[in-house]
């Protein structure tokens, strides 16, 4: 396996613990991944050594969680958790214990979360210590507790939300035993924070088998509690002839499972969530057509509300609703006047709507003519290396004896519309048009 640069600087730290005496080795994640030849995002550490000395041996430590034995030491531009073997005491909280007694290995292991986690990798002897059949269930590509998994949810009810994006990202199934007590278990995600819900559904959403992920959500009972606004999709019927693949969930599904490994936020909650709303708007028409009117601005609305359930950012609020919002818009963009296109290509977030609207044709109508039309467009405009100056501005309305006001906005909109379709060129002509196509207010005096 090549190692990278982070490792290295992990691989630095162990051997500056064992030089003082101490064991020292990879744990958890990290050495999962390794074995299924990933490169670990973090890399975690496990030693005997106590937090105080981990401090003295290391010139940049932070103590994030001294009181549990856990060190954050420095290396350059990377971090890393040391961690103390350890036995952890009653949790209170659902999700830290009340303490924690300084162990072995053979203790520290059984306060972990998963089997497939609960391995660690001794880069001395090159042999990964495994006590609780992680690698066995590596082998069959099963999500299961280490011990009494009821226990373990019980310490921290967000692990029921990682089992599913385990199984989710790397397409595993979840033992029987430990889905079982997910599923019962399920109404206890309530007591967790906001906050650390939210950062789970990002990971499970963007990792990779975020279809498969909403699918667990969904059969667990853990989304009435996360995100109740899914259980309403699969009983929304859809129109044959525009989806072909069925309900609104289906159709949903089959969008996600298009989406990229690695895809942002924005993107994955906005094509989670962008006919969230057709529940609520669906109606049958006299003539028995299907109808959704209003489930686009009525789903950003619920898109951005479920954003800030999970205290996500006002960005990935604001983007996620736009997403949402305008999901349709660019069916109509042939259809378009010049100006109206222009501004449209031109939004920040067009990109990202244009990779929602791409895999929404994909997942039902397949036709992708209005994709191209605005990529060509889009092209067509960056190969301009600049947007055209403003023919007038707000002085020149002033000097026409217009006073300043919403009206400027609306004149000066109008005359941008103009020259970005074509209608116009010049100032003269902007000019000429603001004197035949509005009046100054009676008070407003002259030029």
């Amino acid at each position: 396996m090549v190692i990278d640069e982070k490792e290295n600087s992990a691989m630095t730290i162990i051997a500056r613990l064992r030089t003082a005496g101490f064991t020292a080795v990879l744990a958890g994640g990290c050495v999962r991944d390794r074995i299924l030849g990933v490169t670990p995002k973090d890399y975690d550490i496990a030693t005997d050594a106590r937090p105080e000395t981990v401090q003295g041996l290391f010139d940049n430590t932070v103590a994030v969680g001294a009181r549990f034995g856990v060190i954050m030491v420095i290396l350059g531009d990377y971090h890393f958790e040391v961690a103390t073997f350890r036995a952890d005491a009653e949790y209170l909280d659902g999700r830290r214990p009340s303490s924690v007694r300084f162990g072995t290995i053979e203790e520290d292991v059984q306060r972990r979360d998963f089997t497939i986690g609960g391995m660690y990798f001794d880069p001395a002897t090159e042999r990964i210590i495994d006590l609780v059949g992680g690698m066995r269930d590596l082998r069959a590509g099963l999500v299961r507790a280490i011990g009494d998994v009821y226990q373990r949810f019980e310490e921290d009810h967000l692990r029921m939300l990682r089992a599913l994006r385990f199984a989710a990202r790397l397409d595993f199934a979840i033992d029987p035993a430990t889905y079982a007590a997910i599923k019962r278990s399920a109404p206890s995600i309530a007591h967790t924070s906001a906050e650390r819900i939210g950062e789970e559904m990002v990971m499970m959403m963007t990792e990779g088998g975020a279809a498969r992920g909403i699918d667990l959500l969904v059969e667990s009972g853990l989304a009435e509690v996360v995100m109740p606004e899914l259980l309403a999709l699969p009983s929304c019927p859809q129109p044959e002839n525009f989806h072909p693949e069925g309900d609104v969930y289906r159709h949903t599904r089959l969008m996600l499972s298009m989406l990229p490994r690695g895809c942002t936020e924005t993107l994955a909650f906005g094509t989670l969530l962008h006919d969230i709303a057709k529940p609520r708007c669906f109606a049958v028409a006299a003539d028995g057509k299907m109808t959704y009117y209003g489930h686009t601005d009525q789903g950003a609305e619920m898109a951005a509300e479920m954003m800030r359930r999970m205290r996500r950012s006002r960005f990935v609020q604001d983007r996620v609703a736009y997403l949402v919002r305008d999901h349709l818009r660019l069916c109509m963009a042939p259809r378009m006047r010049t100006a109206t296109l222009k501004r449209m290509i031109t939004e920040d977030g067009f990109d990202e709507l244009m990779q929602l609207a791409m895999v929404d044709a994909l997942a039902s109508s397949s036709d992708l003519g209005f994709l191209h039309f605005c990529r060509r467009a889009l092209a067509d405009l960056r190969a301009v290396k600049a947007p055209p100056p403003r023919l007038i501005g707000g002085h020149d309305l002033i000097a026409l004896g217009f006073k300043p006001g919403p009206e400027f906005k609306e004149i000066l909109r109008e005359i941008e519309d103009l020259h970005l379709d074509g209608a116009i060129s010049t100032r003269d002509e902007a000019l000429a048009f603001v004197r035949e196509n509005y009046t100054p207010a009676p008070d407003a005096g002259t030029a």
